[in-house]
């Protein structure tokens, strides 16, 4: 009895033995040496692993950074340029400043812009809503207030006001990493150019339908009148599928196309002062009457 316990120990430890020589041997042979820089990059990287760069985490950003020929195509944007100066830094490359970015919603959907006509008793879920139909109001473009971008953000940077029904955003916790407008169904978030001491213009609608239908389903909708491009000196406004769009780039935050705008539903935010709206369309008219006489 004693000496079988004594073999069974016996052929369990050889058994034991050989699996870890032979697990030691395997493992030298497939080996995969890991770049040193990739622990380096995901030490500098925030480690908010919210994919906003376009990968799964911190991690495999670090690993698609190091193996690529340059930065061009890799980017954190909870970390910004700071960050990405640093992963520069230590894989030898240079990188182009980007501008910082914010999530702007560009919905104009009050409660007491748009009326409701219908009632929603189901999941709340702006996902799930949207698919079933087209919302509570007469505008299908617009928020359906579920707040699914506010569930998204994991830098509480967004949250729902109860008075408009509509998503807010704070700038001081924003980080720009798309999460919200990823969540969006309605695609009514946007990640736009910060501006220049945080001042932006930006059309706060997404409504393709033609004008009186638009101004019908809300009082502040873009009705695509075209006014605030005309007004445009710089060739920044554009209207697509009956709607207005500001190119950041171009625009020089002159405040005119808001000042023009009939229904209200350009926006301009963190200007100093309030909009002077009777000054600068006085300003417009002046410049229009010079551009006539040059004319003659």
């Amino acid at each position: 009895m004693n000496s079988t316990i004594l073999w069974t120990i016996l052929i369990l430890a050889g058994l034991g033995l050989l699996l870890s020589v032979v697990l030691f041997v395997v493992a030298k042979k497939f080996k995969v040496e890991e770049d040193p820089r990739i622990d380096e990059v995901e030490k500098v990287m925030p480690g908010a692993n919210c994919g906003g760069c376009g990968f799964a985490g911190c991690r495999a950003f670090a690993e698609a950074a190091v193996k690529a020929p340059d930065l061009d195509n890799n980017f954190c944007p909870v970390g910004g340029n700071a960050v990405m100066s640093k992963v520069a830094a230590i894989l030898g490359y240079e990188i182009k400043e980007k501008a910082p970015q914010v999530a702007v919603v560009r919905c104009n959907g009050s409660c007491s812009n748009r009326p409701v006509v219908n009632v929603y008793d189901g999941a709340r879920s702006c996902k799930v809503k949207a698919a079933l139909y087209s919302g509570d109001t007469l505008c299908s473009y617009g928020c359906v207030g579920c707040g699914d971008c506010v569930a998204a953000c994991a830098f509480g940077a967004l949250s729902m006001n109860p008075e408009t029904g509509l998503p807010e955003v704070d700038e001081s916790r924003c980080t720009s990493c798309g999460a919200c407008v990823k969540a969006c169904p309605k695609s009514i978030i946007e990640l736009r150019d910060k501006g220049p001491r945080g001042m932006r213009e930006f059309v706060c609608c997404v409504n393709r339908d033609k004008g009186p239908a638009a101004r019908k389903a809300c009082a502040a909708a873009c009705i695509g009148c075209g006014l605030c491009a005309r007004t445009c000196t710089r060739g920044a406004i554009v209207i697509e599928d009956n709607v207005a769009y500001i190119d950041s780039a171009k625009c020089k935050l002159c405040r005119e196309c808001e000042a023009v705008c009939p229904t209200g539903a350009i926006h301009g935010v963190n200007f100093p002062k309030e909009l002077d709206k009777a000054a600068v369309k006085e300003r417009i008219k002046n410049r229009a009457t010079v551009n006539k006489e040059e004319q003659k």
